[in-house]
């Protein structure tokens, strides 16, 4: 191997994306409440009988009197996996289950109720092994958001109810990500690609973590069009979160490479080890020391209208219309506030906006007693095939659930749903898209097949008094 080295290295960061976490927006988390899950999420128009209405229909609440509680949580275990085209090579993705929690609590005296809500609308976790060539793009990418939301509501007449109150949105981000030595500038025009080193040469990996706090929204609409036929329109607003002091260290991966020769202008003696000649980097001055990363993520604002029909005896039916304004998130900055200011650089995302569709039923067995549900729901893509990474690998996908209420001694009962996400698979790339390439040339880099699946389990605990 040819190695050379000039005066001073340039290791410009060019593979430490953060913004692109927002990608796992695109698989929103919807797992809010179990009723609400095992129907599909479709209980804007007939809300469920607890207090997740303050998130699902915030003015449906003044039909509740007294004291309601609801406590519980989602524990969600994704699978997935990429093929790469040219070795047909399966890597599998290694996220943990996560466990999402909700609260909520409220209280209706009268035409008036007052509550509180917090519950999670976005976040979770991929992963990808040591050996998965997409790390360079991402090997971990972690959001995690909590959504605080007080609440009143007002019964205007005996068939109408308006509601809403502030969201109060706590966001934490984290990226670990492998640096690719071949990327890196050796000298001003020169990487180390162009010196010989294979592309795919991890040299360091890279951890950013950052928190910020944003501000919204949350309205519903209910009322009845009929005796049997009841209308709800829900309106969660855009939450804009800026991570102005996220912190980016670095940590150096020993490759075990030597220099076999050398010539001029760089004048290194045979057997030097390349990782002596990268180690100034990550102290005093060097480029990878750690330092400041600012960036914004858009939660995207969303739209949910329906319909719910109680004709039949102790039978609930819903159909709902869910839209989300993913197209917010077109372009991202990621600015650097330490030595490696000069890759500050503009990301380009192109989301589009995404539609569901949600059909939910509910059966009483007797008036207050146990129930059985059911749910389906089909989402578009947020992410374009030229967007599809391993950050979150977007795609179309179908929710199917089903689940019940049992009745507990005293006032409790217990909510239960299972829901199994299905995808047709995405082809999607590994690589970072070069900023202001065309469409056409981000396709060019689609190099292999995602699929994804999700198997989730939603328990909520029934306090009414």
């Amino acid at each position: 191997m040819m190695f050379h080295r000039g005066s001073q290295y340039t290791l410009a960061l060019a593979a430490l994306v953060i913004p692109t976490i927002a990608g796992a927006q695109g698989f929103g988390l919807n797992e809010i409440g179990a009723c609400a899950v095992a129907r599909g999420f479709a209980v804007t128009s007939a809300p469920c009988e607890d207090a997740s209405s303050i998130y699902w229909n915030p003015a449906a609440m003044p039909a509740k009197q007294g004291l309601s509680v609801l406590l519980g949580a989602a524990s969600i275990k994704i699978d997935g996996d990429f093929t790469r085209d040219t070795t047909l090579r399966r890597y599998a993705a290694t996220p943990p289950t996560a466990y999402v929690p909700h609260l909520f609590l409220n209280y209706g005296m009268g035409d008036f109720a007052y509550g509180i809500g917090a519950y999670v609308p976005y976040g979770l976790t991929s992963q990808w092994g040591d050996d998965f060539p997409g790390r360079f793009a991402a090997k971990k990418a972690s959001l995690q958001t909590v959504y605080v939301q007080p609440n009143i509501s007002y019964r205007i007449n005996s068939d109408w109810s308006i509601g809403g109150g502030p969201v109060i949105g706590h966001s934490t981000v984290e990226l670990i990500q492998a640096l690719d030595l071949s990327s890196q500038f050796a000298q001003a025009g020169v990487t180390f690609g162009n010196l010989g080193i294979p592309k795919y040469t991890e040299f360091a990996r890279a951890r950013l973590k950052g928190s910020a706090m944003a501000y919204g929204v949350n309205l519903g609409i209910h009322g009845r069009l009929s005796p049997t036929l009841q209308l709800g329109i829900r309106f969660l607003s855009q939450l804009s979160f800026d991570y102005n002091d996220a912190d980016a260290t670095f940590t150096p991966t020993p490759t075990g490479l030597v220099i076999a020769n050398a010539g001029p202008p760089f004048q290194v003696a045979p057997g030097t080890p390349v990782d002596a000649l990268v180690a100034g980097q990550f102290v005093g001055s060097g480029a990878l020391v750690g330092q400041k990363v600012g960036t914004q993520i858009r939660h995207p604002a969303q739209v949910q209208v329906g319909l719910g029909y109680t004709g039949f005896e102790n039978t609930t039916l819903t159909a709902e219309y869910d839209y989300v304004g993913w197209r917010s998130f077109q372009s991202l900055p990621v600015n650097f506030q330490g030595p490696a200011q000069t890759s500050s650089r503009v990301l380009e995302e192109d989301y589009n906006n995404t539609s569901a569709i949600r059909l939910g039923v509910e059966h009483r067995l007797s008036p207050g007693g146990v129930a059985l549900r059911a749910g389906f729901a089909a989402n578009s893509s947020a992410a374009p095939p030229e967007t599809v990474t391993p950050l979150l690998p977007e795609m179309d996908r179908e929710t199917g659930s089903f689940g019940a209420y049992i009745p507990l001694m005293g006032s409790f009962g217990l909510d239960a749903a299972y829901s199994h996400v299905f995808t047709p698979g995405s082809r999607g790339r590994i690589d970072e898209r070069v900023t202001g390439s065309s469409q056409a040339a981000a396709l060019a880099l689609n190099n292999g097949a995602y699929v994804l699946k999700a198997n989730i389990v939603t328990l909520s605990l029934k306090l009414t008094y």
